[in-house]
């Protein structure tokens, strides 16, 4: 049986350090040292892949977000530039109508039932454009939609009733394009 100074004496005789308890100690903080580096390594590596994914993510955002900012952009200009071409291509009919009644040589009737015609082309290009004519004859005067002309006395109206129309007015969606222009009455 060897004692533990004979292994000693052993391990000095085949010139093997000899463990001291400090020196294992410092072995197992240098491996837990080393596993604690190599556990860093790792988080900082899966770290660093999370944040080039978002980084990747982000700049896809932004590129939509250019995208649809450039879209509408364009989609606006094209409104714009467009925006009356339906109503356009209604008034082209109407033209063609007034031109065929100043090149025909119809007079009298004809030429009434051929500006009626086309005065109804209008009407009907307006109707689906939105137009709408304000013809307020009769009517109470709406200082809103009305522009009184003059005022005239009648004992035969209220007052403040549209008593004849000028000119008449338009709304295009529900807002007015032109008052109706008209005169009013008054108390005798």
């Amino acid at each position: 049986m060897t004692m533990p100074n004979d292994q000693n004496a052993a391990d000095s005789a085949t010139g093997a350090p000899t463990p001291t308890p400090e020196a294992t100690s410092e072995q197992t903080t240098e491996a837990s040292s080393e596993m604690n580096i190599e556990a860093l390594k790792e988080a900082l590596s899966a770290a660093e892949a999370r944040v080039a994914e978002q980084r990747d993510l982000y700049l896809r955002a932004l590129a939509e977000l250019e995208n649809v900012r450039k879209r509408a952009a364009r989609d606006v200009e094209q409104a714009h530039k467009f925006a009356i071409e339906r109503f356009t291509n209604d008034l082209i009919g109407v033209k063609d109508s007034l031109e065929l009644g100043l090149a025909s040589e119809a007079t009298g009737e004809a030429l009434r039932t051929g500006t009626e015609a086309t005065l109804k082309l209008l009407a009907k290009a307006f109707e689906r454009a939105g137009v709408v004519e304000i013809n307020p004859a009769g009517e109470s005067f709406n200082p809103e939609y009305h522009e009184a002309m003059a005022v005239q006395p009648s004992a035969d109206q209220p007052p403040n009733t549209v008593a004849q129309v000028v000119q008449k007015g338009y709304l295009l969606n529900g807002r007015l394009l032109r008052p109706a222009r008209v005169i009013v009455t008054q108390a005798p």
